[in-house]
């Protein structure tokens, strides 16, 4: 596989190549690719200097990749596709352009919604600034899709490969025991919910915030003048997916790299790994993700909270609801 294909850079388990992902994809085994994980350039109403189609043109342009997803992807593979929203322009209103592209995959490409997750990022500002900030009609946006697809209803998966700790409550469930009963809600919970199964199962909601400042990435684009990418996501998200979706010596594509997270991940992780990226200072900059590969992981078990809706709502005033939405601008609005 890609035999024929020169690398821009190789590592013990994967390549980085400086190449249209589409003409790559035409030389790669059909049923070969154990996972599909990426960050495509999102559609946005505002051009992007690492470039992307505009959300009302984006199907289209999305097409010719999902063919070749298909066909590459093994029948017990997955595709996981992070993708962010977008407002129509000018409008306190969203595109649906992303909706759009999984029913697209699902009804004309074949594809199953294994599942759907939200990627909440807790350090994201408020915006978008105009109809957050100053007209206080929407609230802050801070949630990505991941859609998570297959061509068979039975992707390979473990959700044991990506449990988190227990909370406080259940640690001393598990400590006194629990009665097995029904709930209210007419559920019937066994005893076996008393046993300890060496953590909890995670939700669909991710929460991770993208806050890289002094990465091994970060330092080597300083240290050689190379701009990092602008849009780069958190390694823990692409390493949730390869971690839950394949073993060790399984292959995984990101065909746009972008920095190259995927590969890093992968590089660690022991699997076989495809990065393809068009721009190639984005490269340049993806060489230093493994230079010090080796180095251990620190982990830091942080939990990160949303308050309950209703907290402040004893204390808060109402005022009168603006009678045409908010569509007028109020000259001294903050």
């Amino acid at each position: 596989m890609l035999d024929n294909i020169k690398s821009y850079y190789k590592t013990e388990h994967g390549i980085m190549l400086c190449a249209n992902s589409l003409e790559i994809m035409k030389d790669i085994t059909s049923g070969s690719i154990n996972l599909i994980m990426t960050s495509p350039p999102f559609g946005l109403v505002r051009k992007k200097e690492y470039g992307n189609v505009e959300a009302n043109e984006y199907l289209n342009w999305f097409k010719d990749f999902a063919k070749e997803f298909y066909r590459i992807l093994s029948d017990n593979g997955s595709l996981v596709i992070d993708i962010g929203g977008t407002w129509n322009k000018g409008l306190p209103t969203k595109n649906l352009y992303n909706f759009k592209l999984l029913i697209m995959l699902c009804e004309e490409f074949n594809f199953n919604l294994a599942q759907d997750y939200y990627w909440w990022n807790p350090s994201k500002l408020p915006t978008p600034a105009e109809w957050v900030n100053v007209r206080r009609i929407r609230v802050k946006d801070a949630i990505n899709n991941i859609w998570w697809l297959s061509k068979s209803p039975y992707p390979k998966a473990s959700n044991k490969r990506v449990l988190q700790p227990y909370s406080a409550s259940m640690e001393e469930l598990l400590k006194n025991g629990y009665i097995a009963k029904k709930r209210p809600s007419g559920h019937d919970i066994s005893d076996k919910f008393s046993h300890n199964n060496g953590g909890s199962i995670p939700p669909n909601l991710i929460a991770i915030p993208n806050t890289e400042s002094n990465s091994s990435y970060i330092r080597y684009c300083r240290n050689n003048g190379i701009a990092p990418h602008p849009a780069r996501y958190p390694s823990e998200l692409p390493e949730y997916f390869v971690r839950m979706l394949t073993d060790e010596g399984d292959i995984v594509l990101d065909p746009f790299a972008g920095s190259c997270v995927t590969g890093e991940v992968c590089e660690r992780l022991n699997r076989k790994w495809i990065c393809c990226e068009l721009i190639e200072e984005y490269l340049q900059g993806a060489v230093g993700r493994f230079q010090e590969i080796n180095q251990q992981v620190i982990r830091e078990n942080i939990t990160y909270s949303i308050n309950k809706p209703g907290t402040m709502w004893d204390t808060a005033t109402e005022g009168i609801l603006p009678y045409d939405g908010g569509k007028k601008r109020l000259i001294n609005q903050v």
